[in-house]
């Protein structure tokens, strides 16, 4: 049987992550939520997700925070990332990239059903 992909959904809007969840949860993934970034880093200290969901307006330690986090410290697990996030600003889009994201969303102007594709396009080509 094959390994089940586990998701780290950072994300401190309910309604989203909720649905976010039960989506990819549909989609056969295990997810872990974190509400803030600060939550997000503990986490990642004790495990290492197939893939991050990371908004960036987050409680606690923004998203560029646990990006950064990552980046600096040899002990957290680095796993791609893939930003969603109201700043749709060219300079966040670059700043995301240049701290190594794979892939950033805006959330206004994507669907779920484009993001669940993405994801599962990103887990079906990182197996193989």
């Amino acid at each position: 049987m094959a390994e089940t992909s586990t998701i780290l959904l950072v994300e401190d809007d309910p309604f989203l992550s909720a649905l976010l969840k039960t989506r990819l949860q549909n989609e056969g993934l295990t997810v872990v939520h974190a509400v803030d970034g600060q939550q997000a880093v503990e986490i990642l200290k004790a495990s290492k997700p197939s893939l991050i969901l990371l908004d960036l307006i987050l409680p606690k330690k923004s998203g560029f925070e646990v990006m950064e986090a990552i980046q600096s410290d040899p002990e957290l697990n680095k796993s791609p990332i893939i930003i969603i996030s109201n700043l749709g600003q060219e300079s966040d889009v670059q700043r995301g990239r240049e701290l190594g994201a794979i892939e950033y969303f805006v959330k206004a102007k994507t669907s779920i059903d484009d993001l669940i594709v993405k994801i599962q396009q990103f887990l079906t080509g990182a197996q193989q």
